[in-house]
């Protein structure tokens, strides 16, 4: 008898090019973890052939597609890097951002605060400076006036005698090392070449599996929605094309 699915199921894909379209001799397969939702949405151009009245006498197929978009929850860069934007990733330096939510007083002279980044990291670049009222101080170069500040190289705030015993929130990025981060280079390329992939989609229930399998897409979009209070959601929409030989791929039921 004929089945039915429950659930988005499991999706897996791996590069076979990059965007170069250099061929990916050894592939690694990464899984959409947490899948959200998975919409198939194969399609064909209808063609109707009229005549004097008013029906067609023949109906022809055009042209097909087979558009999918996913959403997933688990953020993995290997699906941004080698599925999306065929780049250079490389392992082992973060890039973080340390919003200060909790504040630290300006001392008196030299009215100087130093960072102290997390993970032993390193100061890397300002983002502000606000005060206990929420509004934001200028940035100068040297000798801050009232309502500015002054950064060096290394991480060390000054500010003007006005600001001694005062509040201030101070943000910065910072690098640091770190064995699980990954770093996606995004360079422009030349039009033409994309990233290419094979995709695997198993959706089952009561024992029974139906499996989709397609050797040859490239993806049309990428999107990422951080929300208020919600977890976040990456959108990925992919389309898929024939080999040199026709094949597209295949479906298989369990029935």
């Amino acid at each position: 008898m004929s089945q039915y699915t429950f659930g988005t199921g499991s999706m897996f894909a791996a590069a076979t090019s990059d965007a170069t379209g250099a061929t990916i001799a050894l592939p690694t397969p990464v899984k959409f973890g947490e899948l959200q939702d998975v919409g198939i949405d194969i399609s064909r151009d209808i063609k109707m052939l009229y005549g004097q009245n008013n029906m067609p006498v023949a109906i022809g197929g055009g042209k097909m597609k087979f558009d999918f978009k996913a959403k997933y929850a688990r953020i993995a860069g290997r699906v941004f890097n080698d599925l999306f934007f065929g780049g250079t990733m490389t392992a082992g330096t973060l890039t973080g951002v340390y919003n200060d939510l909790d504040g630290r007083v300006v001392p008196a002279t030299p009215f100087q605060v130093t960072v102290v980044p997390p993970q032993s990291g390193t100061f890397d670049r300002d983002l502000g400076v606000l005060d206990d009222t929420g509004m934001p101080l200028v940035r100068v170069a040297s000798a801050p006036a009232a309502g500015q500040y002054s950064v060096s190289a290394v991480g060390v705030y000054t500010f003007n005698t006005a600001s001694s015993g005062k509040t201030v929130f101070i943000n910065y990025t910072y690098t640091a090392t770190a064995a699980n981060s990954k770093k996606i280079a995004l360079v422009t390329q030349a039009m033409g070449d994309v990233p290419t992939f094979g995709v695997d989609l198993a959706v089952k229930f009561g024992g029974k599996q139906m499996n989709w399998r397609f050797p040859n897409c490239v993806s049309s979009k990428l999107s990422f929605d951080p929300k208020q209070d919600d977890f976040s959601q990456v959108g990925f929409d992919f389309s898929c094309f024939a080999d040199p030989l026709g094949n597209i791929g295949y479906i298989i039921t369990a029935e």
